[in-house]
């Protein structure tokens, strides 16, 4: 499958070429032979509410201010009548500081942490769940056509995955058109930069579609909730308290979306089958990437 070298429609788009998120080693394939690849940094990310720290996340180290953001608001550490007054990024110190007007203390909830499966140890807080309570996703429709068009799109736009892999990538979209594209070692940081970019530009979730490269795990799908986006997809799988959180709140979680085939266990009601999967594409079998040899 051709790549898309025209990434103009995206609002953000991933940049492969881009300094100090890759790195180039040596080493030997499996016949000897000398091999040159770029594989992807990973950094650590201090994050700051106010005076108290947060976290430390690893992350590849773009869009620091919208991850910070975004892991905040999807904690529940910022709300919606909270006042940012200033995101302040360190280079050097690795750290990012959120400024708001009210003064914040969450020692409490900084006790029960919660280990997640997501890759690079996402991080989730006990009471995460006590947030979905209030949450009501809204009644939209989608159009199976839709996800097709952008299956096809995404998987073909130029990423880091596709350069030197061992990273994860989430999209927003809009009906057939792929919006911001935020790719990080992590599915979580990923999903945390666009909450971050989302509430820097005051966008709704309401008609969005959050598109992701990695597994459908309770994570993905309470974070999902809570950014008030209604629809969930991806090309992998799913685990069974993803599926069940993801019923209860009323979110379509679609996987295992690969060239013309799909399987949704969760929002049925919202799809409008109006593509006729036969006349989809099925997607090519995939080589292993190559290296160059040195």
């Amino acid at each position: 499958m051709a790549r898309i070298d025209d990434t103009s429609e995206y609002l953000i788009a991933p940049d492969p070429n881009a300094q100090r998120l890759t790195r180039a080693v040596t080493g030997t394939d499996q016949n000897g032979a000398a091999i040159a690849l770029n594989v992807v940094e990973e950094r650590p990310l201090t994050i700051f509410l106010n005076n108290q720290e947060i976290v430390t996340a690893m992350t590849i180290g773009d869009y620091p201010a919208y991850l910070a953001l975004g892991f905040l608001r999807n904690q529940g550490m910022l709300h919606k009548a909270d006042v940012i007054t200033g995101v302040d990024y360190d280079e050097e110190l690795e750290t990012v500081v959120v400024r708001t007007e009210t003064q914040t203390t969450y020692e409490d909830k900084l006790k029960k942490k919660t280990r997640t499966s997501g890759c690079a140890i996402g991080t989730v807080f006990g009471d995460m769940m006590e947030g979905l309570e209030g949450v009501t996703l809204p009644d939209v429709q989608v159009k199976t056509s839709d996800l097709y068009a952008l299956a096809a799109t995404i998987n073909r736009t130029p990423s880091l995955y596709l350069e030197a892999g061992a990273i994860h990538g989430t999209v927003l979209c809009q009906g057939d058109r792929p919006l911001v594209y935020m790719e990080d070692v992590g599915r979580h940081n990923a999903v945390d930069k666009i909450a971050g970019w989302m509430l820097s530009e005051s966008i709704s979730a309401d008609d969005k579609t959050l598109y992701t490269t990695g597994r459908l795990t309770s994570e993905m799908v309470i974070k999902s909730a809570m950014m008030g986006i209604p629809v969930l997809a991806s090309r992998s799988g799913f685990t069974a308290w993803g599926v069940e959180i993801a019923q209860k709140v009323g979110l379509t979680l679609i996987g295992r979306m690969k060239g013309q085939r799909f399987v949704c266990l969760a929002g049925e009601e919202r799809l409008i089958r109006d593509a006729d999967p036969a006349q989809i594409a099925d997607e090519p079998k995939k080589s292993g990437r190559k290296g160059s040899a040195a």
